[in-house]
């Protein structure tokens, strides 16, 4: 689904937009996704997992993304550049079509500036807007307290973990924690 443009302040005031991803934002993604792995451990890739991302699948991704009825991502660029995303997605089968999957990433130098918080809120109007959607769903990785902070702001709660979901290259193991939100209509 194709979202309007959605201007807004930055708590340092500049100026950052959301909106559907366009094929002339595909070589900042291609940036952005090695970038914004190589800044934590808490992106599911790793910076060399990268290679598998290519201007034509990315192509063909924002065009899915952006003609499906039920699924939307928002791009996050400031000053032009792209410097996060986030991501809705309604699961297809009958028996889960009430939820909805959702993602976020941001670049460590735009942390702190109201961007992850936008990006819930519209995800939630998304979901609001699709009225077989009655609870969005996350996942995140042990240690990750800043997103955990941010998703329970959101509304969202823990009800369920995933044992040493993770393991990284140091060989230590990170649980996988699912969150929930009840969409409140």
């Amino acid at each position: 689904m194709v979202v309007q443009d959605i201007w807004f302040d930055l708590k340092d005031g500049r100026k950052a937009l959301l909106r559907s991803p366009r094929e002339e934002d595909i070589p900042g993604t291609l940036d952005y996704l090695v970038k914004s792995a190589e800044e934590t451990e808490f992106i599911l890739r790793y910076p060399e997992e990268c290679g598998k991302y290519t201007y034509e699948k990315e192509k063909a991704f924002f065009e899915w993304k952006n003609a499906s009825p039920t699924d939307a991502m928002l791009m996050c660029l400031v000053d032009g550049k792209v410097v996060g995303n986030c991501d809705i997605a309604a699961l297809p089968n009958m028996k889960a079509r009430h939820r909805a999957v959702v993602a976020i990433a941001l670049l460590k130098d735009y942390w702190n500036l109201g961007i992850g918080t936008r990006m819930f809120r519209e995800l939630i109007a998304i979901a609001e807007s699709m009225p077989q959607i009655t609870q969005m769903e996350l996942e995140f990785m042990e240690g990750n307290d800043r997103a955990r902070r941010l998703y329970e702001k959101s509304g969202f709660r823990i009800v369920g973990v995933h044992p040493n979901a993770f393991r990284l290259r140091d060989g230590a193991f990170r649980n996988e924690y699912l969150m929930i939100r009840e969409m409140r209509r």
